[in-house]
Order: structure tokens, then sequence, then C-alpha cells
């Protein structure tokens, strides 16, 4: 049984960096794809970033240069660096897991964690 935790959310002022972690448990798998959500109160969800089992990556374009996406497979930790941090990154920020050898920012993901929060503040 797969289950995911993020952590590392919090309240910056503009400007500032945070960096979230998402922990993988009962995560044995070859090929995956591991996701970064966020939805803001009164928005749809949507797409951070992704990255797959090879270390390929994909950015949205609204964070480009300012966040990256990475993993630690060793320990099973995925993260999200997130720089230059600005008031509409404010959202709830998932991470999610999709298990195979497919791997879009608009794809299906399988696997879900609750969330940690980011406000940023100008």
């Amino acid at each position: 049984q797969v289950q995911l935790v993020e952590s590392g959310g919090d309240s910056v002022q503009a400007g500032g960096s945070l960096r979230l972690s998402c922990a993988a448990s009962g995560f044995t798998y070859r090929n995956y794809c591991m996701g970064w959500f966020r939805q803001a109160p009164g928005k749809e969800r949507e797409s951070v970033a992704i990255i797959d089992n090879g270390g390929t990556t994909v950015h949205v374009e609204s964070v480009k240069g300012r966040f990256t996406i990475s993993q630690d497979n060793a320990k099973s930790i995925w993260y999200l660096q997130m720089n230059s941090l600005k008031p509409e990154d404010t959202a709830m920020y998932y991470c999610a897991a999709r298990i195979g050898t497919v791997c879009l920012l608009r794809g299906k993901f399988d696997y879900w964690g609750q969330g940690t929060q980011v406000t940023v503040s100008s």
C-alpha cells in the first residue's frame, strides 16, 4: 500500500523560499511518475511539476526558473524547492504518484497525499 505524506508548508513573505517534501511508504516500483500539484481558494487544481523514475522533469511555465522538483530515490522522498515565492503561489500543495511508464503533467495519478499549506504574503 502506497502512502504519501507532504511536509514543509509554511507562511513566508514574497521573495522567500521553501522546500516541500513528499515521503513515500510502500513504494517499491521501478517505473513511476511523481508530481506536485496545487489548489488555491476559488481556483481549480493545477499541475506544478512532475518527475519520472529516470529523473526527467517537466515544470509548468508559471514556475520555471523558480521551482525545482527532485527526488532522493534511496530515501523515497520527493522535493519541491520553491524560490522567489509570489503571493499567487499561495495554495494547498499536494504530491501524487502514478505507477508505470506514463508521466504527463495532465495525466492520471493513482495516489495522493493530504497536502501542505503554503502561504505567501506581500
